[in-house]
């Protein structure tokens, strides 16, 4: 699953999208940013010729802080996160594994942290990670 296209979409499935990742969901990373942390996505990597919109384009929303670099976009419908265009690698967009056909962010048991308040870019730590971050599922009833 490194490199494979990936069918993606929106929770009201207004916006849809397909992705090929950078190196599959080996990249999976969670970011200490104050949007992220509101958020709690858990995003994996993709070149930005690797996706493409294909429908829904016009209902992407565009919303940028702080420094105004990263580009992080949602559904104007339904106000899920996709994607965004990274502040730390502006080559990249960061996908959030949710939208990814087939994928739960469940699936990582552990994840990454990236310092998004101390990013390397104002002279925060060199790698940029804080730790990693352990799930456990716990089965209601």
């Amino acid at each position: 699953m490194s490199n494979a296209t990936h069918k993606a979409a929106c929770h009201c499935g207004s916006v849809q999208f397909e992705v090929t990742l950078s190196d599959g969901l080996n990249t999976a990373r969670r970011c200490t940013c104050s949007l992220c942390e509101m958020r709690g996505a858990i995003a994996v990597s993709a070149q930005l010729d690797g996706i493409t919109i294909t429908q829904g384009e016009d209902l992407l929303s565009l919303y940028q802080f702080n420094t105004g670099t990263a580009k992080h976009y949602f559904c104007s419908k339904c106000g899920i996160y996709t994607h965004h265009q990274r502040r730390s690698n502006p080559n990249q967009y960061g996908i959030n594994v949710a939208c990814l056909e087939g994928v739960s962010p469940f699936d990582f048991p552990a994840v990454v942290v990236n310092d998004g308040v101390n990013h390397p870019s104002d002279g925060g730590s060199a790698d940029g990670t804080v730790g990693v971050l352990r799930f456990e599922r716990h089965e209601h009833g």
